[in-house]
């Protein structure tokens, strides 16, 4: 069950009801009830979900790379919300089930680029041991990468860090597909006992 009480879309603050479309635009019962848990704060909750909005449309990595990343830091994490989703840009920039599979051990995996390597590897220290992230780590991305893209890579994994575990915590688990529902267990988004995943426009 979720820790925090998620308030009914009715009992929302209106302005954050029409910020965030609830009653014209499609949304999953799962994200029906995390937003309900950010309702309870609505002064906080309508400027963060402005700056969400603006965060992801800010991006000028492949959709597919940041999804990558996002589902490699939610593993860490163990947020089951984060693992059962999967952002529909990312779909439709060539994300695949295989390629989810290939981040069990992306060394390893034939089917990910160096640069993709670079940054999932940045992605396990940002979210495991950010004071192991050395200047070898940084000039390996340089290898591949930008400035203006490295900045996205950490920002990225900064953000999906910090909310991915508050995601954790407040559990919202039992909307999700029965498979990510039992939290007896560590679980991983290429688990082949997920069969189910829900699907999130952006």
């Amino acid at each position: 069950m979720t820790r925090f009480a998620s308030l009914p879309v009715d009992q929302w603050d209106p302005e954050l009801r029409e910020q965030l479309q609830v009653d014209t635009a499609p949304v999953a019962d799962v994200q029906r009830k995390i937003l309900g848990v950010y309702a309870n704060a609505p002064e906080l909750a309508k400027p963060f979900f402005a700056f969400e909005h603006a965060f992801w449309q800010g991006f000028t990595l492949r959709p597919r790379l940041l999804e990558m990343l996002r589902l490699r830091i939610a593993f860490h994490n163990q947020c089951r919300s984060c693992m059962a989703m999967r952002f529909e840009p990312a779909l439709e920039d060539g994300l695949t089930e295989d390629l989810v599979c290939s981040l069990e051990q992306p060394v390893e995996a034939p089917d990910l680029t160096d640069a993709e390597r670079a940054a999932l590897q940045y992605a396990d220290l940002a979210a495991t041991n950010h004071l192991a992230i050395s200047d070898e780590t940084i000039d390996n991305l340089r290898q591949y990468y930008t400035e203006k893209e490295i900045i996205e890579i950490c920002m990225l994994c900064a953000y999906c860090t910090g909310f991915g575990r508050f995601a954790a915590v407040y559990h919202a688990v039992e909307d999700l597909p029965e498979s990510y529902q039992d939290t007896t267990a560590k679980t991983a988004p290429w688990s082949s006992d997920h069969t189910e995943r829900v699907v999130v426009p952006l």
